[in-house]
């Protein structure tokens, strides 16, 4: 493989990476909206935000479903991230509209 060839192959695959990002992202502000829903009824019923019992429920979905090849330690990873920023999207909407 010429050093032409192997660039051209990298921007290939840099823009499949670039459309995978989007496609994520357009997910997580997808799961960000029900997480909105979610804190507005949590919210009304004086629940907690921080529910171990669900995450725990969320980490088993998502190792059960990982076919790789991510190791099961970082889908985990990644899931307590996108969940940790879950969990402050829900505080920050709810000590907005305490404010409001």
């Amino acid at each position: 493989m010429t050093p032409e060839q192997a660039i051209r192959l990298l921007e290939e695959h840099r823009d499949e990476i670039d459309q995978i990002d989007l496609a994520i992202l357009e997910r997580l502000n997808e799961r960000a909206r029900v997480v909105e829903r979610i804190g507005a009824i949590k919210k009304e019923a004086r629940l907690p935000i921080y529910e171990p019992k669900r995450e725990d429920a969320v980490f088993r979905n998502v190792t059960r479903g990982n076919q790789g090849p991510l190791s099961e330690a970082a889908v985990r990873r990644l899931f307590e991230r996108i969940i940790d920023e879950m969990r402050t999207l829900q505080r920050e909407r709810m000590e907005k509209e305490n404010e409001a």
